[in-house]
C-alpha cells in the first residue's frame, strides 16, 4: 500500500468507505435465533427495510409463523451447532439469490445461577450454540462472501462478554470467545470486502425475561434498539457497538481505571449479584424448556442444540434464557 493510501485509512470512516457498500434494500439476510425475541425483531427490521429475510431456528414451527408476518421472507430450521445443515442452507441461499450479503449470528441460550449448580448438559448447550453454533455461521458464509468481494457478519455477542457478573459463569465464558471470535475474524477478513462487527446489548426485555430483575448493574433496553443497531452497522461497519451506545465505553474506562476495591463496593451497591436469585414460579414454563433442550442435545451427543430463545432449569436451580441479559 502506498503512503497517500496509508494516510487515507486514518481518516474517520476510511475501514467503511474501503469495503463495498450493502444496502438493506435488496440485501439477502440470514438471521438466527429468529423465532422470537432480537432474532424476530432483526428480521422484522431488515423486511421492513426491504430485505430478501431468511429466518433460521431450531423451533421451526414459531419461526415460521414470525416469518409469515414479514412480507417475502423465508423460515428454515436450524440447529446451529449442526455443520451439515449450515451448508445445506447456505447452497440453498446462493442456490436462488446468487449471494448472501448479510448473516446476523444471533441464537443463543443464557444461564444463570450458582455456576457449580449447573448442570454439565447444560454447560455443553452453552458453549455448543453460542461459541460453536457462531464460529459454524462465519465458517459457512465466507467462502461465499469472499469470492463474491462483499458480506457483512454480525455477531450478536452481550456486554456479558466484557462485564462479568456473579451467577453468568458458563455464559460470560461463551460471549467472551464470541466477542473475541469476532474481532478476530475481522482482523483476519480485513481487506477481503467481509466485514464483522460484534453487537453487545445490555439487559433487554423480553417476555423470556419474566422472573428476572433486569434493573441494577446494566441499563435495560428493548429488542427494537437492538435491531436497528445491527441493521444501522451496515452502514458504520464498527468492531463493536453496544447498546445503549454509551454503556461499552464506561464499562471499559472503569474497568482500566478504577481499582478493584472501589468496584466491588460499587458492584454491591448496583446489586450485580441479580442473577443468583431469579423467581422460578414466574420463569416456569421457560425454565423446563431448557432442561428438555439441554437433555436432547446430550443425548444426540451435542448435534440437536436449540439456537432459538429458550429457558429452563433442573431440580439444582440453574436457569437459562436466550434474551434477557444478551
Amino acid at each position: 500500500m502506498r503512503l497517500p493510501e496509508l494516510l487515507s485509512e486514518l481518516l474517520p470512516g476510511s475501514y467503511a468507505r474501503s469495503n463495498p457498500r450493502i444496502e438493506a434494500a435488496g440485501a439477502v439476510v440470514v438471521v438466527t435465533g429468529a423465532a422470537r425475541g432480537i432474532g424476530a425483531e432483526v428480521a422484522r427490521a431488515f423486511g421492513a427495510a426491504g430485505s430478501h429475510v431468511w429466518l433460521c431456528d431450531v423451533d421451526a414451527d414459531v419461526v415460521a409463523a414470525t416469518a409469515a408476518t414479514i412480507e417475502g421472507a423465508r423460515a428454515r430450521r436450524l440447529d446451529v451447532t449442526d455443520r451439515a445443515l449450515w451448508a445445506a442452507l447456505v447452497d440453498e441461499i446462493l442456490a436462488e439469490h446468487g449471494r448472501l450479503d448479510v448473516l446476523v449470528n444471533n441464537a443463543g441460550v443464557m444461564p444463570v445461577g450458582p455456576f457449580t449448580a449447573q448442570p454439565p448438559e447444560t454447560t455443553d448447550l452453552i458453549i455448543d450454540v453460542n461459541v460453536k453454533g457462531v464460529l459454524n455461521g462465519m465458517a459457512a458464509v465466507l467462502p461465499a462472501m469472499v469470492a463474491a468481494g462483499r458480506g457483512h457478519i454480525v455477531n450478536v455477542a452481550s456486554m456479558a462478554g466484557v462485564l462479568p457478573l456473579p451467577g453468568m459463569v458458563s455464559y460470560n465464558a461463551s460471549k467472551y470467545a464470541a466477542y473475541g471470535a469476532s474481532l478476530a475474524a475481522r482482523r483476519e477478513y480485513d481487506g477481503t470486502g467481509v466485514t464483522v462487527s460484534a453487537v453487545l446489548p445490555s439487559a433487554v426485555r423480553t417476555e423470556l425475561s419474566s422472573g428476572a430483575d433486569l434493573g441494577g448493574t446494566l441499563p435495560t433496553v428493548d429488542p427494537e434498539q437492538v435491531a436497528r443497531a445491527i441493521v444501522r452497522s451496515l452502514h458504520t461497519r464498527a468492531a463493536r457497538t453496544s447498546v445503549p451506545g454509551w454503556v461499552l465505553p464506561a464499562w471499559l474506562h472503569v474497568d482500566g481505571l478504577v481499582p478493584e476495591s472501589i468496584e466491588r463496593v460499587v458492584r454491591e451497591l448496583a446489586g450485580h449479584r441479580q442473577a443468583m436469585s431469579l423467581d422460578p414460579a414466574a420463569r416456569a414454563r421457560y425454565l423446563s424448556r431448557i432442561s428438555r433442550q439441554a437433555s436432547e442435545h446430550s443425548a444426540a451427543g451435542g448435534s440437536d442444540a436449540r439456537g432459538s430463545d429458550a429457558r429452563g432449569s433442573d431440580a439444582r436451580g440453574t436457569d437459562a434464557a436466550r434474551s434477557g441479559l444478551r
